[in-house]
């Protein structure tokens, strides 16, 4: 393979020192996903220091390490990179992988759909040239850099999603980013807890503007509330508009959807042309998410018609609506499993998913909710207004877990309250024998609550009732 790094520029973007001479193919963090040939970055977390696993590192096959200390335990030949700092260090690559590229480059931020539309975004694009995009949800102030240190000097296309739940953050990223392409996907009350307002949470998403290259393009939802808060900061900068949404001046405009139980059809106006596409991920949210990325697309001086072609390929992601279809006692059960995060805007676009999936013939619509975090003072009211979208998607029976859940609980009727939880791992027993053959199962809730483990244990049972 292609050396992503040598010795020397290593050296050079760091600052650093290296007796050896070596040549990386990739950069991790983590021994667990380390493959041969990466450069591993030796970094200290709030539980580990990852110079306790350099030795680790070298043996499974990592071309060098980045570290800013002494290692006991490795040759005196290792091929070590010394540096100050090894936060400071990656960050170095960072800073010298985007100076050396000439990558069209998009920083994709926003309240929900973060995820879903760099992905998007990296079959889109990729329809019009080489692509690199960050993996998972690197999005903060070590996922940020690691991403741009593994992008390849020769790509044609590089997305980066950037993300925060305090004021000044995505500054500092943006700055790293340098994008040419900014995209906000909506602005919603996510991460109250840290701010006075919504309008306080878009200027901090507003912040990306400050990184965008000169000459750089906002790529912003015309349906917002907050679309023209968000366009005077893009303004400010010297960024040009580029809109998206069914507001008629739109950029890439909406026409039609037809929202289906497995994805949508889709019609949007697009500079010059019609566009007619299909969706494979269920959600008006999908649509929109969709009509960003045409709008980033456009931006980037592309045909939007080989890339709307291109989403067809578009999965869900596991924790952000991957559906399962799996074996249930002699039936079969539905399994949305949502469980990676939760924000009201995000549940709300769950539980209508969740309510246009018709169950099987006797089956039933069941929601699996967690706690929402980081809302503040708005917690109570934000968990009580889901009392009418459950209503609303016929849900028959709502399990709930956490301590903010309580709220929702109280306002729900007799017939729908499955029971309230203080742990995922002590509602399992009482959600599987409630769930039946031909039952539709949405399971969300924020990360910290836990509720993969209801979905790695109704896949358990599923293959252990399948073998």
């Amino acid at each position: 393979m292609t050396a992503l790094w040598t010795v020397a520029d290593a050296v050079r973007a760091t600052a650093g020192s290296s007796a050896v001479d070596w040549a990386a193919t990739g950069v991790s963090i983590d021994t667990r996903r380390l493959e041969p040939g990466d450069l591993f970055v030796a970094l200290r977390g709030p539980n580990h220091d990852g110079h306790d696993f350099v030795t680790a590192a070298l043996e499974r096959g990592a071309a060098a390490a980045l570290v800013d200390r002494a290692v006991g335990d490795t040759p005196a030949n290792a091929p070590l990179l010394r540096v100050g700092d090894t936060l400071a260090g990656l960050a170095a690559l960072g800073r010298f992988a985007r100076a050396r590229s000439r990558a069209r480059t998009v920083a994709v931020t926003g309240s929900v759909g973060k995820t879903g539309t760099k992905e998007a975004l990296r079959l889109a694009l990729g329809a019009c040239g080489t692509i690199f995009a960050s993996s998972g949800s690197l999005n903060n102030h070590w996922g940020v850099p690691l991403s741009l240190a593994r992008m390849p000097p020769e790509v044609a296309y590089g997305v980066f999603e950037l993300g925060m739940n305090h004021p000044g953050e995505i500054a500092a990223l943006t700055r790293l980013v340098r994008p040419h392409i900014a995209v906000i996907t909506t602005i919603e009350p996510a991460h109250l807890g840290f701010f006075r307002s919504v309008e306080e949470i878009a200027d901090a998403k507003a912040e990306i503007f400050l990184g965008l290259e000169p000459g750089g393009i906002a790529v912003l939802n015309r349906d917002n509330p907050h679309y023209a808060r968000l366009a005077a900061a893009a303004i400010r900068t010297g960024a040009e508009i580029v809109g998206f949404g069914a507001d008629p001046p739109a950029t890439v405009r909406l026409l039609d959807c037809v929202l289906e139980p497995r994805g949508s059809m889709v019609e949007a106006a697009a500079p010059g042309k019609v566009l007619r596409f299909r969706l494979n991920v269920p959600g008006r949210h999908w649509v929109m998410n969709a009509l960003a990325v045409l709008g980033t697309v456009v931006a980037a001086g592309c045909d939007p018609q080989p890339a709307a072609e291109a989403l067809a390929a578009l999965e869900a992601l596991p924790g952000r609506g991957r559906c399962h279809r799996l074996p249930w006692r002699g039936g079969n059960l539905t399994l949305i499993d949502e469980s990676y995060n939760a924000s009201p805007a995000a549940m709300l676009a769950a539980l209508a998913v969740l309510g246009a999936t018709a169950p099987a013939p006797g089956g039933r619509r069941v929601a699996v909710l967690g706690d929402m975090l980081e809302l503040g003072a708005s917690a109570e009211e934000l968990h009580r207004a889901l009392a009418q979208p459950l209503k609303s998607a016929e849900v028959v029976c709502a399990f709930l877990i956490g301590t903010e859940m309580a709220a929702l609980h109280e306002v729900l009727p007799a017939p729908l309250r499955g029971g309230l939880w203080s742990s995922a791992g002590a509602a399992i027993p009482a959600l599987s024998s409630f769930l039946k053959p031909g039952d539709v199962v949405t399971v969300k809730g924020s990360y910290s609550v836990g509720l993969g483990r209801v979905v790695e244990r109704l896949l358990a049972e599923s293959a252990q009732s399948e073998a």
